[in-house]
């Protein structure tokens, strides 16, 4: 008799790409700035997620709706539950929002979980995990992946923190290196404050530190989290290694960059002073649900179709990152450059990103 037959099937209800309902069940202080939120479905739901994915919250905050994305935390193998972990930002209104006013009970929507970065797309035997700041957060839940299912994966992890104080899951990182042989654990602290015992290493990441920590460096598959300046810090040492960069991975999560919203800028005006096309030039876009339809010039997206309607099809990143903006195509086709916020999946049913969709010709979306 084989195994399967004393094997039940497991019936709870499974988180997809989609909206979901959650409340938040605990909250943690992790330093002086740095809180996690930990959040359940009222009913009992497996939250399977890829480890370095992220979510997208819908909030409301001073009368206005807000999006924001963030990077799962939690690994999938404690699958009843996720958590983000959010750092004070001075002058930051969501984040200083959400440590100020979200508590234990309550419910909020979130989107998600997608995203190109993470652990399951590219497997490898050695990896090394590089992180600033609060850009711990995805290779912690990458790390509490292979620590919870005793993966055989070789792994380094390099944290640095501006001292000591701050650095995140201190003392579950410290745990995780005492009791495994195939975790190293390697923290870099940028100064230290009076009175604060360090001995571990002080100043930036550099290629000799780097050596020292990872002498095999070049052999591993690396995942990289932080600051824009952090991240290009790191890309520039690795490419003067000869690293192969193919096996580099970044968080690419962020702020629209400058040179994005200055391209954005400078359509615009193109558009503004441009001669109005031809109707026969214009493709229609018609969104069903509302009977509204409008043309638009090639290249226009999906979502500036609606805008021009008076449709709010919520967005929170722009780039085709947080797949916020996902609607139903249900006719015609669309040039659709994203970032890893869509699933394949979904891009089979017929959804699209409408922030990076243009479309090819006349499209019909049930919106």
């Amino acid at each position: 008799m084989t195994t399967n037959a004393f094997l039940n099937p497991v019936t709870t209800q499974t988180w997809t790409n989609g909206r979901h309902l959650v409340r938040c069940v605990k909250v943690i202080q992790e330093t002086w700035d740095v809180r996690t939120f930990c959040f359940m479905a009222d009913q009992p739901v497996l939250f399977f997620f890829k480890p370095g994915q992220f979510v997208t919250l819908e909030l409301e905050i001073d009368g206005q709706p807000i999006m924001r994305s963030y990077t799962i935390s939690s690994s999938p193998s404690v699958p009843y539950s996720f958590s983000i972990t959010i750092k004070r930002v001075p002058g930051g209104k969501v984040s200083n929002w959400l440590h100020d006013n979200l508590r234990e009970g309550d419910e909020l929507p979130v989107h998600g979980p997608v995203g190109l970065f993470n652990a399951i797309d590219f497997p490898a035997d050695k990896v090394l995990f590089l992180s600033g700041g609060v850009g711990i957060t995805p290779v912690m839940s990458m790390a509490r992946w292979f620590f919870d299912t005793n993966a055989n994966v070789d792994m380094v992890f390099v944290h640095s923190a501006r001292s000591p104080k701050d650095i995140i899951y201190h003392r579950e990182l410290e745990h995780m290196a005492s009791r495994i042989t195939n975790f190293s654990l390697h923290l870099i602290c940028e100064k230290h404050g009076l009175g604060e015992a360090w001995a571990g290493y002080r100043g930036y990441l550099n290629k000799p530190m780097l050596e020292l920590i990872a002498p095999d460096f070049l052999e591993r598959e690396i995942f990289c989290c932080g600051p824009t300046p952090y991240m290009s810090v790191v890309k520039r040492l690795l490419e003067a290694a000869g690293y192969d960069m193919s096996r580099y991975h970044e968080e690419a999560f962020g702020p629209t960059p400058p040179e994005i919203r200055a391209e954005v800028k400078e359509l615009a005006a193109e558009a503004a002073e441009a001669p109005e096309l031809p109707i026969g030039e214009l493709n229609q876009v018609e969104f069903t649900s509302t009977g509204k339809s409008i043309r638009v010039a090639p290249g226009e997206t999906v979502h500036a179709a609606a805008a021009k309607l008076g449709l709010h099809i919520p967005k929170a990143c722009g780039m085709g990152i947080c797949g916020t903006c996902k609607v139903m195509k249900t006719a015609g086709e669309v040039d659709m450059e994203h970032n890893g916020g869509i699933t394949d999946e979904d891009v089979a049913e017929g959804y699209i990103l409408s922030c990076c969709s243009v479309p090819k010709g006349d499209v019909a979306i049930d919106y």
